[in-house]
């Protein structure tokens, strides 16, 4: 019962944290939205970091190291952190200029204005919803299985099929409601300081939460000693979880995972909120540091989990159905009632830190993207309703998602390789877009829709499996490859065959603007 009440009041202390941002509202849907472009460099990195954090780098990195072993920090860890900062340095600076010089507040904004169609925006929308729903079913399902893994046994007769704990769906649900709420309340800027906020707080509680498991496990006097003895379990007990030789190609297709960062709708709604460009400078130096801070911790922990023992018991005699609940189970075994619900209200910040920025994106989207595209004039609506449009639309796509999550749990580390493999086949899109004059519309198309069914052929082909099952793979590498691929050749060949952008599209995004340019001259080497 102390694991729960920790973590009711941590959901408590959030809702007071929206109150208090929604006292600073400036009352207009531009400042609920964007913040006003007022969040700075400390600011930007907590969002963005946090933002990018999901239960797929805790919960779900360490039910796969759980399964694979150390080699998945390989996989995904040691690229995602240099491959965001290059997206946030090549295309977040970019898009930021042009989002200050021409007004944009989403992508399909700037995606119309800079192929001159209004109805590409039609084509883009849903495929960029479709994308997020499983992203935020990460974080939905990762939420459920945190609180029902650290509160199991806490009651006596109730739940008996969840283990005596708070059962995953209404974990999962009470989540999506505080999350609203204090996105409704705070709106952007709500949602910057409790990414702030949330970050420092798994950051913080994951490194004790890694001592803490490294010194019961491990048994030593030191840290160190901890350590060597955490692992030298698992090389007796399991000595192939501590190697990992993957074929080369199927490890680079891994490296193309993190290039999803570019086309993220929530990222880019945070790259808008910067002051200035200087802003970006921290994000794009100490995003990578972040990220190793983080990722250690979490794929150790699933390693030594596999041989872990707690007062003469292995904590995992055989593998649990939901490799979800590792993570939560363990710290219930080894970490006193106190400090477990603090480390897992820590696990909770991060999947939280993640599900507000996509909530409050979604909502942008909508408004603006389709109701004030629609009407083809923003300032004709009045801004009350704006934001109402925006909290409806986002209640009923969380409602679907949510929906979605009381079926069958689906690895979350698997359901991200997915989701984050149709975001990275639109990265080819905004490249284009952003370094490429020859980019046309038709071109742009026919990448979204290439990219569109090569993702379903590839999903559908057997919904019952994921990566790395080797029906998935094409010349052994992640379907993220082929989806890739396909769209780069579609948008690059498509494009060359038809006719040219307008001049006037032209001038407008690659003539270079007279006087001083900040974006450019704050962030040295910036592409033109």
């Amino acid at each position: 019962m102390t694991q729960l009440a920790i973590i009711i009041g941590y959901l408590l202390l959030l809702l007071g944290l929206g109150a208090a941002a929604s006292r600073f509202s400036r009352g207009t849907s531009r400042d609920y939205l964007l913040a006003s472009h007022s969040i700075g460099p400390v600011l930007l990195l907590m969002s963005l970091f946090g933002t990018t954090m999901t239960a797929f780098a805790l919960v779900g990195s360490t039910g796969k190291s759980f399964q694979l072993g150390v080699g998945v920090y390989g996989l995904m860890a040691s690229s995602s952190g240099i491959v965001h900062s290059l997206c946030f340095f090549l295309i977040g600076v970019k898009l930021w200029k042009l989002g200050q010089r021409h007004g944009y507040t989403t992508q399909v904004q700037f995606f119309r204005d800079r192929l001159g169609s209004h109805r590409f925006g039609y084509l883009l929308f849903p495929v960029l919803v479709g994308l997020v729903i499983p992203y935020l079913l990460i974080g939905v399902l990762g939420a459920g299985a945190v609180v029902n893994g650290v509160t199991r046994g806490t009651f006596d007769e109730a739940f008996a099929s969840s283990g005596h704990g708070v059962p995953p769906w209404l974990g999962s649900l009470v989540i999506c409601l505080v999350v609203l709420a204090y996105v409704f309340a705070g709106g952007m800027r709500g949602t910057a300081w409790a990414n702030t906020f949330q970050t420092a707080v798994f950051m913080v509680l994951g490194v004790v939460t890694f001592v803490v498991i490294a010194r019961e496990i491990g048994g030593g006097e030191s840290f160190l000693e901890s350590l060597r003895g955490a692992t030298a379990r698992v090389l007796e007990a399991h000595p192939e979880k501590l190697v990992m030789k993957p074929p080369k190609l199927f490890f680079f297709s891994f490296l193309l995972i993190p290039l999803s960062a570019g086309m993220f709708p929530h990222l880019f709604q945070h790259w808008l909120t910067a002051r200035s460009a200087s802003t970006f400078k921290l994000p794009v130096i100490v995003h990578p540091l972040f990220i190793l801070i983080v990722w250690v911790p979490c794929v150790m922990v699933g390693v030594w989990a596999t041989s872990a023992m707690v007062d003469g018991q292995q904590v995992f005699a055989e593998s649990p159905k939901n490799v979800n609940t590792v993570l939560p189970i363990l710290l219930g075994k080894v970490a006193g009632p106190v400090l477990s619900g603090l480390l897992s209200a820590g696990i909770l910040a991060a999947v939280m830190s993640s599900l507000d920025s996509q909530f409050l994106c979604l909502g942008t989207m909508f408004t603006n993207d389709i109701v004030l595209g629609r009407r083809g004039d923003g300032a004709a609506v009045d801004d009350r309703r704006v934001v109402r449009m925006a909290r409806l639309f986002i209640v009923a796509i969380v409602g679907v998602t949510y929906l979605l999550s009381l079926g069958e749990p689906a690895g979350i580390f698997d359901l991200g390789l997915w989701c984050f493999a149709g975001f990275t086949g639109l990265v080819p899109l905004v490249l284009a877009a952003l370094y490429w004059p020859r980019l046309t519309l038709p071109g742009a198309v026919a990448s979204v829709l290439a990219m569109v069914v090569t993702w379903l052929t590839l999903f559908v082909w057997d919904m019952g499996g994921y990566p790395p099952d080797p029906k998935y793979k094409f010349l052994g590498m992640l379907p993220v490859a082929t989806v890739l691929a396909v769209s780069t050749i579609a948008l690059v060949f498509v494009s060359l065959v038809t006719r040219p952008p307008s001049d006037d599209i032209l001038a407008k995004f690659f003539t270079p603007k007279s006087g001083h340019d900040e974006a450019d001259s704050d962030i040295p080497g910036l592409p033109g």
